[in-house]
């Protein structure tokens, strides 16, 4: 967790610095990426420790990360709405939430397929077995008559 709050707060502080030296947003859309990223990755682990039935976290820890980071972002508002375009931000917002969308939709997709293919893995196995089983029944079952 404190990899993802460190990488974001790196992104963050390179957007900072860049755009205190004059240059414009554009040319620190890959910082911005890392930042959202690192956001994202650290809500994501958070909410999946707390769903784990094992969970016995630090929440105070994971409560000021996160705020950390929700402060951050409203810096990063700032800077769109003042340095940007008009609408700029909300523009980014739709943005992110169509990307998120779809990468969800993308890792659902890969969990179907790695299911299908698990379904598929147990399935031929199961089948080798019942033939392989079938060929020794009827082996034994030839022999014992004396066809072999």
């Amino acid at each position: 967790m404190l990899a993802e709050l460190a990488a974001a707060n790196a992104a963050f502080g390179v957007i900072k610095q860049a755009i205190s030296n004059g240059r414009d947003i554009a040319s620190v859309g890959s910082q911005i990426a890392k930042f959202v990223d690192g956001k994202e990755t650290l809500q994501r682990k958070v909410s999946d420790k707390k769903n784990s039935p094992f969970y016995r976290g630090n929440d105070f820890e994971e409560f000021m990360a996160l705020e950390a980071i929700k402060e951050k972002e409203e810096e990063l508002k700032q800077i769109m709405i003042i340095m940007g375009r008009p609408g700029l931000w909300n523009d980014w917002q739709k943005f992110q939430a169509e990307a998120r969308k779809a990468r969800l939709e993308a890792q659902e997709a890969a969990e179907r397929k790695r299911q299908q293919i698990i379904e598929i893995a147990v399935l031929s196995i199961a089948c080798i077995v019942g033939l392989s089983i079938l060929a020794i029944v009827i082996y034994f079952g030839m022999k014992r008559r004396g066809m072999f």
